[in-house]
């Protein structure tokens, strides 16, 4: 099978969320024993990530050096943490592969998605991102072009556009890739957002796209039989937290769509999962899976972890 395997931003740094750079090359070779899994049952896999920590901490660089030099602009964020955390995958892996004797190759592509230059979040940005400043230093930020807003007690904090992915640009790429036999790392943090001008050109947008939904849209694209979101729980979990918590096993997309619907997954956490999954599997009718690194080859075969499948494949 195709598997298109979606690692979080977190999973890149140590337990405590420290992101230093020997506990990003650490966690990646967590993950990429994970991926040999795979890859020792013939499976071929598509890598992508999440990049938040990582751009987190590039952001907190431009606030230091704003006086100084201009603020990197947010998609070079990405791009730069495509680039980065694909050679440290890239890295692992064949580490990885080295100690178990398998004979792959890997490739990191820096990934484009397009995204609406009429989404209405350009005009009315959302989403936070980034550390809380005092109205001093935002200032000195807003002076460059960015959008912050006041947050009361906590200070100012930077809100931008998250527009929905439309298609992965440098698809081609990826596929020309996957069909040489590579084992891809591709549009890492939901991929660089782009808009097409009138003319047809293409510019990079100072946006942040889901990273989940950008993984599904990955799947869709590379025609993956399995979608695996790799989460640090081994399954989606309904009425989290109380007495009467109950892990989700193989379930219908309607079914999982209903529990959403009633509240069960939250939006910062478990529920743009729950949203990605559920959008692969109605786009494709294939399979979804939400569970942890290291359940992810016996998830794959259906025996562990959320497995979401269309309605009509319950009894099979």
């Amino acid at each position: 099978m195709r598997v298109l395997l979606a690692l979080g931003g977190n999973a890149m740094t140590n337990a405590d969320g420290r992101a230093r750079p020997e506990d990003q090359i650490a966690a990646a070779q967590v993950a990429m024993a994970a991926v040999a899994g795979l890859l020792e049952h013939d499976h071929d896999v598509v890598i992508t990530h999440g990049n938040g920590p990582q751009v987190g901490n590039l952001l907190v660089k431009n606030e230091l050096a704003a006086g100084v030099v201009p603020p990197v602009p947010l998609d070079w964020c990405g791009a730069q943490t495509q680039a980065t955390l694909g050679f440290v995958l890239m890295d692992a892996l064949d580490r990885e592969l080295a100690t178990r004797s398998l004979d792959r190759r890997s490739a990191a592509l820096v990934t484009r998605t397009l995204v609406d230059a009429d989404d209405e979040g350009f005009t009315t940005p959302t989403k936070p991102i980034g550390r809380h400043l005092p109205e001093a230093e935002a200032k000195v930020l807003m002076g460059h072009g960015e959008t912050w807003e006041d947050r009361g007690d906590k200070g100012w904090r930077r809100v931008v556009a998250s527009p929905e992915p439309r298609e992965i640009l440098d698809a081609p790429a990826v596929l020309a890739l996957i069909e040489a036999g590579f084992v891809v790392v591709a549009n890492g943090g939901g991929g660089i957002p782009h808009v097409r001008r009138p003319d047809g050109s293409l510019a990079g947008v100072e946006a942040v796209i889901d990273k989940d939904l950008g993984a599904a849209l990955l799947a869709d694209t590379t025609g993956a039989d399995v979608l695996v979101i790799a989460t640090d729980v081994p399954n989606a979990v309904v009425r989290w937290g109380e007495p009467d918590a109950e892990p989700l096993g193989r379930v219908s997309v309607a079914e999982l769509r209903a529990y959403a619907d009633e509240g069960h997954f939250a939006s910062g956490s478990m529920g743009p999962k729950v949203d990605a999954v559920c959008r692969f599997v109605e786009s494709t009718g294939r399979t979804g899976v939400i569970t942890s690194l290291d359940q992810i080859t016996a998830a794959v075969a259906g025996d562990a972890g959320t497995v979401v499948v269309p309605a009509a494949s319950l009894g099979g």
